[in-house]
């Protein structure tokens, strides 16, 4: 499905063969607005379709985490106001299920999962006005991250980011991404 996908701020480095995808970060690279840190940034990278109405899609994550801030994960883009990131984030010197919404304003939270998030599936559902973002670690089933509103027109981006705010060189790695019907509506299945 890559070969279909469009890069917004193309990386430096990058190979899809088949089902993944590799990027390789550029220099001081995020998506933020304004909260807190003071700055606005839609530098980084994002491989995106143009999907109408509502869908669930996912993807399985991995990257080599190594400074403050490194991320990689999927992406919901109505414009450069209004977006929602989520997947792993390196803070603290761990890394993080992290999720952004912006509406305007960047909003940011973050959980641990048990042990190190190595290899991780996201899935992101749009329900009309509603984004919900969950992983899967192995064969634990779907833990949710966030159900947050957002403002969107009938058709948006979705795809696969990366960034790296504190350097360059962050390798990140997705594979089997895909786009479909959204699933049940249910948040306790």
């Amino acid at each position: 499905m890559f070969e279909q996908m469009t890069w917004l701020n193309e990386p430096p480095e990058w190979s899809a063969e088949g089902r993944v995808l590799r990027a390789t970060t550029g220099d001081k690279t995020d998506f933020w607005r304004s909260t807190f840190y003071g700055f606005i940034r839609d530098d980084g990278h994002f491989m995106y379709l143009t999907v109408p109405g509502d869908f669930t899609a996912s993807v399985t994550i991995a990257g080599r985490y190594e400074a403050l801030y490194d991320q990689c994960g999927m992406m919901v883009r109505a414009d450069d106001r209004h977006w929602l990131k989520t997947g792993v984030e390196y803070t603290d010197g761990v890394e993080h299920m992290s999720t952004v919404v912006t509406r305007d304003f960047s909003d940011w939270s973050i959980t641990s999962p048990s042990g190190r998030a190595g290899d991780l599936r996201l899935r992101v559902t749009r329900h009309g006005e509603a984004l919900r973002s969950e992983y899967s670690k192995g064969d634990s089933g779907w833990h949710l991250l966030r159900l947050a509103y957002l403002d969107m027109p009938e058709a948006v981006a979705i795809g696969v980011m990366c960034c790296s705010p504190q350097r360059s060189g962050f390798r990140a790695e997705f594979r089997d991404f895909t786009v479909g019907p959204p699933v049940a509506r249910s948040l306790h299945d």
